[in-house]
């Protein structure tokens, strides 16, 4: 099994005295950022992903997001030709860059540099964003999907043919060879990152694309979307294999299960709480009213888990530390022993190659977040990279 930490960057200091009510104002004003936080969390976590690297972790991810303190990931290209320069070995995952907000030639220009940079340590996932994003770039909600698809169909052909042009609806290019061109041939490895949206997990599979079924732990809703996405796989004549599959869970190595709750507990529920809905419309209908849904886009889940992607901002806004310890008594916190058994169970059961774990989501200290690096890295690590997962 591989294991990749994802790094969401949260700003580095917690903003909850701001708070009007249960939300941050929107937009949060420039004069609450204090560009000594921002120095301090690239430096901090640079360090980490350093340490990641002399550890023997498989890779390290980057997020994208925009106009928040939830991450400051505003590129995560940046972030990966930074580490690029300070770690060896290190995969460096994109995930991802945001397909409708951006030109999709500049973006498989320096996707290129960076395989080329890291000497083809590049992982290269792509998502939509989030609603509030495509607000502030001026993208149409109802254009997402088609902008984003229309992005990687660009991509593809610059990394992977001589001489290409192309007429599109949103982008047009007229005999375009990029130099330098990715190491990793035909093109570096893409993943994509899976909600629920049936339209992802169909797009996924045309293009025999590896995707994270689910943000969060719900098994439920786990399974659906990979049985779904077999079935894609399966009408392209591909089989679903451990490859496919990349599980995101949150991870935290202490010495018992209540230690792990009081410890990163307050950090859960400050990301629940303040970072997680900022400014955003989380909500499904509103995402549909929109069109950036569509009314059919979670017809293939079972009726029992449709409330895991309803998206209502009050189930994590009003979340309190009893919420904490009750999902906690199924995640893989606690002693170390405790963490290897859940996350391989959790991979074996989806089938799952490869575990995204996340430590630190809602800016815990530094010095908190690299013991974790640490504790993970010498005791838990080595027993999930020896671990095999078959296909189910």
């Amino acid at each position: 099994m591989k294991v990749f930490v994802f790094d969401l960057l949260p700003y580095g200091e917690h903003l909850d005295h701001l708070k009007n009510g249960k939300e941050l104002p929107w937009p949060l004003p420039r004069r609450h950022f204090k560009p000594e936080v921002a120095v301090r969390t690239y430096a901090e976590h640079l360090s980490a992903w350093e340490a990641m690297d002399r550890l023997g972790y498989d890779g390290v991810g980057f997020n994208e997001h925009h106009t928040s303190p939830y991450g400051l990931m505003n590129s995560p290209n940046l972030l990966a030709a930074a580490a690029a320069q300070r770690t060896q070995r290190l995969k460096l995952l994109m995930y991802g860059n945001l397909l409708p907000l951006h030109d999709p030639l500049r973006l498989a220009e320096e996707l290129a540099m960076l395989d080329c940079m890291s000497n083809g340590r590049l992982v290269s996932g792509f998502a939509r964003g989030i609603p509030r994003e495509h607000n502030v770039y001026g993208v149409p909600l109802a254009d997402s999907r088609a902008r984003f698809e229309e992005a990687w169909e660009i991509i593809y052909r610059a990394w992977t043919e001589e001489v290409f042009s192309y007429e599109g609806r949103f982008w047009s290019y007229r005999d375009v060879a990029i130099w330098p061109r990715p190491v990793q041939q035909p093109h570096p490895p893409v993943w994509v990152p899976v909600t629920g949206s049936k339209e992802t997990i169909e797009w996924a599979g045309r293009h025999n694309i590896p995707i994270t079924p689910g943000l969060a732990p719900l098994r439920g809703l786990r399974e659906d979307i990979i049985d779904y996405y077999a079935r894609c796989l399966g009408q392209q004549g591909h089989q679903l294999t451990p490859d496919h599959l990349i599980i995101q869970a949150s991870a935290y190595v202490a010495d018992s299960k209540a230690q792990a709750v009081r410890e990163a507990g307050p950090y859960t529920l400050y990301f629940n709480r303040t970072l997680f809905s900022h400014g955003n419309i989380t909500e499904t209908s509103l995402q549909r009213d929109a069109g950036y849904l569509s009314s059919s886009s979670f017809d293939y889940l079972r009726p029992e888990n449709l409330p895991a992607v309803s998206g209502a901002r009050e189930r994590y806004r009003d979340m309190t530390m009893a919420d904490v310890e009750r999902e906690a008594e199924h995640m893989p916190w606690g002693s170390a022993d405790e963490v290897i058994e859940r996350l391989i169970a959790a991979a074996d059961h989806a089938g799952a190659g490869t575990v995204l774990v996340n430590m630190n989501r809602g800016a815990m200290p530094h010095e908190m977040f690299m013991e974790q690096v640490h504790r993970f890295g010498g005791k838990v690590l080595p027993v999930l990279q020896a671990h095999t997962v078959r296909a189910r």
